[in-house]
């Protein structure tokens, strides 16, 4: 049976790839407006009736007037997954990271409302929230997150910041502490403190590591790096597309080599003479960080 796919922001950067994903898939139908309706509530709320599922790759006000628009149409409201952040700690929205816990993948399977998380979210999260259901982290630890991504998650402005040349080669930036993927990572970590933030980007289009650093012997259990990667292991074991790479002496990481991709590599580092540990997320930001998890959604929105 084919599924109609209408995605509301298709020419901003998360909107273009989901549709290249798309193309080509058996079973998938794009929907899509002429340019000049795509700010008209009336033709957009016509489109949502005849289509199954709804993307949104909207700015967060206009995500939430869409959200709006499409629940005020009762039973005859398509299923949506929104890919800005408006939604993602917001009561009846399923977030939309299958590997997340047991069960989440089908949780998204069955929702109608599923949030997509953010790209900084995504990496800290998937380092943390299995470390603390073991117990090996307690809640109320105090964590700080470090987090590279290449120019892309910045939309339009930054990328062509970047590529004219206008930008620097790195920069931190969020430094009041208060980043939008902030309560996400509070609330799906399962840390009872809020973690330290710090998020940063670099002169390359896609590509993303977060990183977190860790005192072994400040843990309760006064794990080993093997313990840690056990849990990981434990955690993510059979997922398609999250991985724990073997332990490695390579002191150098690069952001980019799992760009085009849905793979999230997690890793562990450190020196078991120091007690001392770095956790890292790989990723690509456009792609298990943002269209990639959409598309993933999707595909178990749909029964696939």
């Amino acid at each position: 049976m084919t599924a109609t796919i209408f995605i509301d922001g298709e020419a901003g950067t998360t909107g273009l790839q989901i549709r290249d994903k798309l193309a080509g898939v058996s079973g998938v139908k794009l929907a899509s407006l002429p340019a000049e309706a795509r700010k008209d509530s009336t033709a957009k709320q016509k489109l949502y009736r005849e289509v199954d599922v709804v993307v949104l790759c909207l700015p967060d006000e206009a995500a939430k007037e869409a959200a709006h628009l499409i629940e005020s149409m009762g039973e005859s409201a398509p299923r949506v997954i929104d890919a800005s952040s408006a939604h993602r700690v917001a009561p009846g929205w399923t977030y939309g990271f299958p590997e997340l816990i047991a069960g989440q993948g089908e949780a998204v399977a069955k929702s109608r409302k599923v949030t997509n998380p953010g790209c900084h979210a995504t990496g800290a999260i998937a380092l943390i929230r299995p470390l603390v259901d073991a117990g090996v982290m307690p809640k109320d630890m105090a964590v700080s997150i470090g987090s590279v991504s290449g120019y892309s998650g910045g939309g339009k402005s930054m990328i062509e910041t970047y590529e004219t040349g206008r930008a620097p080669a790195f920069e931190l930036y969020g430094l009041g502490l208060e980043h939008k993927h902030m309560p996400e990572i509070h609330l799906y970590s399962g840390l009872a403190t809020r973690p330290i933030f710090v998020p940063s980007v670099g002169n390359f289009r896609q590509g993303m590591l977060v990183s977190i650093p860790l005192h072994l012997d400040a843990l309760p259990a006064k794990p080993t790096l093997a313990d840690l990667r056990a849990v990981f292991e434990k955690h993510y074991g059979g997922q398609k597309y999250v991985h724990v790479a073997a332990a490695s002496d390579n002191a150098r990481l690069e952001p980019e080599s799992l760009n085009g991709t849905n793979d999230l590599e997690i890793h562990v580092f450190g020196d078991e003479t120091r007690r001392q540990a770095v956790l890292v997320a790989k990723f690509d930001n456009l792609g298990k960080g943002a269209s990639g998890a959409a598309v993933q959604n999707l595909m178990l929105m749909l029964g696939r």
